[in-house]
């Protein structure tokens, strides 16, 4: 199952497809006893899927049995042991994925000659992604870190590794001569690939960068002054050996920290576009805000959702959602329009937002 959505993937995803292109989303459960329950709704909602091929007129019977095929394989991909809060599977003639979310999703089954992935964005933005380069005389391992924990990153390279000869990490770390590992010119070499290999990934996928290490190592890094030099140095040997428990015990206090200060950050601004008149609160007026480029900061509070409906076209009222026309999902479509327009996005504590109802935005004019 999928997690990372680099923009890469993104404009991939977003491509145009032969008709149909099936979305087929799900909320799921990270605990038990619901998996059970969510295995029997993943199944019920491909069999929607299925049955709504069926009846489509426009899908040739080659087409369809392409398209169930590749429902079928998805669904056998899926492993409900490291399910998330969200399942989306994507499927169309020749292909198909399957993404995990930590986002909850609306249930729900689209056809169309795209991808719907307004729920993957704001997934990804809740998510709030960095980097984690841990670095070592002889490896250098990458981690994916999001909100709440990091995992083993095996792209660009990473990791990295080489032989070092007469190398004993324990015995040098004893006798005090740890720095002089760091002074050989193949450890130079060796980081500096790792910092230009890092700075590839950078370019397609920029998020905060953290760095672990011995002082030494990280020391070394800033006299070879690339993208790690810019990066948050986290003096913590060993991880780059270490498991991702360990790795994210080093960066969680940092992570934590950092989002404090994010949030009152956002607290700050939202003070002060109330001041000035440049303010927007409340999912109605905010999605008309946004719809219009008009948002500059969008804030979120971590678990706000709300069903509307459509009011002649202009204005969303709350609606159950069993409704015709409702709109399960209108904040991560709202998330996804301001990211398209140039939008920071912050996701904050729940509560944080009571005065707002739970959705605000700083305006641009």
């Amino acid at each position: 199952m999928e997690h990372a959505l680099s923009p890469t993937t993104l404009t991939e995803l977003r491509r145009p497809r032969p008709y149909p292109a099936v979305s087929v989303l799900t909320p799921t459960h990270r605990r038990e006893p619901y998996r059970a329950q969510d295995q029997v709704r993943l199944r019920n909602v491909v069999a929607e899927a299925k049955k709504q091929l069926e009846a489509d007129p426009s899908v040739t019977r080659e087409r369809r049995a392409d398209v169930e095929r590749q429902l079928d394989q998805a669904l056998a991909e899926v492993d409900l042991t490291y399910a998330e809060d969200g399942l989306v599977i994507f499927a169309a003639p020749g292909e198909h994925q399957v993404w995990s979310l930590a986002r909850t999703v609306p249930e729900r089954v689209v056809l169309s000659d795209t991808f719907l992935t307004r729920n993957l964005v704001s997934a990804q933005a809740a998510e709030r992604p960095y980097w984690v380069l841990s670095v070592s005389p002889d490896r250098v391992t990458l981690w994916n870190g999001s909100l709440d924990r990091v995992a083993a990153a095996r792209i660009g390279g990473f990791p990295l590794t080489r032989p070092v000869e007469n190398f004993d990490a324990e015995r040098q770390e004893r006798i005090g001569d740890m720095p002089s590992t760091f002074r050989d010119e193949g450890t130079r070499h060796f980081l500096k690939d790792a910092d230009s290999a890092m700075s590839a990934i950078l370019r397609g996928n920029p998020r905060p960068l953290y760095i672990t290490g011995e002082p030494a190592a990280l020391s070394l890094l800033d006299e070879i002054g690339g993208v790690t030099k810019d990066a948050v140095h986290i003096p913590h040997g060993g991880l780059a050996h270490g498991t991702r428990e360990a790795v994210w015990q080093a960066i969680q206090p940092l992570i934590t920290a950092e989002d404090r200060r994010n949030t009152d950050a956002v607290a700050r601004e939202l003070e002060s576009a109330r001041g000035r008149k440049a303010f927007a609160a409340g999912v109605d007026e905010v999605w008309r805000s946004a719809r219009e480029g008009r948002v500059r900061l969008l804030a979120v509070e971590e678990n706000y959702r709300i069903t509307v409906r459509g009011e002649d076209g202009d204005h969303l009222i709350p609606a159950e959602s069993d409704a015709l026309d409702a709109r399960e999902d209108i904040v991560d479509e709202i998330v996804e329009q301001c990211l398209e327009t140039g939008a920071e996005v912050r996701f904050v504590p729940d509560g944080t937002l009571d005065d707002a109802q739970g959705i605000a935005g700083v305006l641009r004019y």
